[in-house]
């Protein structure tokens, strides 16, 4: 009777023995140990499969595309020479963008003259500074310029216009007839062009002839036709 109860105890043993042994084994898998004897392969930390050569990468670059700085060629803004905004330079005018016609006042009795250019072409350009404007071989060279220059170059589109008025003589001063006067223009450099021979100009039928004194004096080129009467008539250009 006490033999029976030994063997009871001992297979009750065993089969503790055999549980015990197969949960150390369960542990020690879940844990991170080796899976069937072999060691984990290397691969991103977050277990996500790394991309492979081919595949274009959708990380966003470190930096930002470099710009042109402002002002550099081939740049549209202010800083571009000949400067309207639109960041193209402008060529200056010549003879043969330009139509000329000359005029003046009716109760000014011939004191002063109106020259207007006209784009003729489907391309602006740009009347530089004032006009070379000469009277025959009696004067030394282009007459001087007077007070007033504009704040901006007298750039003009297809069919526009520029002004620019001549101070002619002052009462009682000695005078010369004259019929026609010779027409030169600058470039953006002031002072330029000065050796280029000048275009004769008639004056229109209208006017025939006029006089002018030994110190005759001619304005800016402007847009504004007001300006150059303002220059002429209220600044004490006749004296």
């Amino acid at each position: 009777m006490s033999i029976v109860i030994v063997r009871n105890r001992w297979k009750n043993y065993a089969a503790g023995l055999a549980v015990v042994a197969a949960l150390l084994s369960a542990t020690a898998c879940q844990s991170g140990g080796t899976d069937e004897g072999k060691a984990p392969g290397p691969g991103p930390s977050s277990g996500a499969p790394a991309p492979s050569a081919d595949a274009p990468s959708t990380t966003a670059p470190t930096t930002a595309p470099t710009s042109a700085p402002s002002g550099t060629p081939g740049t549209t803004g202010t800083g571009q020479p000949g400067g309207s905004g639109s960041g193209k330079t402008v060529a200056a005018c010549n003879d043969n963008d330009l139509s000329i016609d000359t005029s003046v006042w009716r109760q000014d009795s011939g004191q002063n003259l109106l020259i207007t250019a006209t784009n003729i072409t489907d391309k602006p350009c740009t009347l530089y500074h004032y006009p070379y404007v000469g009277f025959g071989a009696e004067m030394d060279g282009p007459i001087g310029a007077m007070k007033g220059r504009p704040k901006a170059d007298a750039t003009i589109g297809p069919k526009g216009k520029a002004y620019a008025g001549v101070f002619l003589f002052r009462g009682g001063e000695k005078t010369t007839a004259f019929k026609s006067f010779s027409l030169g223009y600058q470039d953006r450099a002031p002072n330029s062009n000065r050796d280029v021979a000048s275009l004769d100009i008639a004056l229109s039928k209208e006017i025939g002839s006029l006089n002018h004194g030994p110190n005759p004096r001619v304005t800016y080129w402007n847009l504004d036709r007001r300006a150059i009467e303002d220059i002429l008539f209220r600044s004490g250009a006749n004296g």
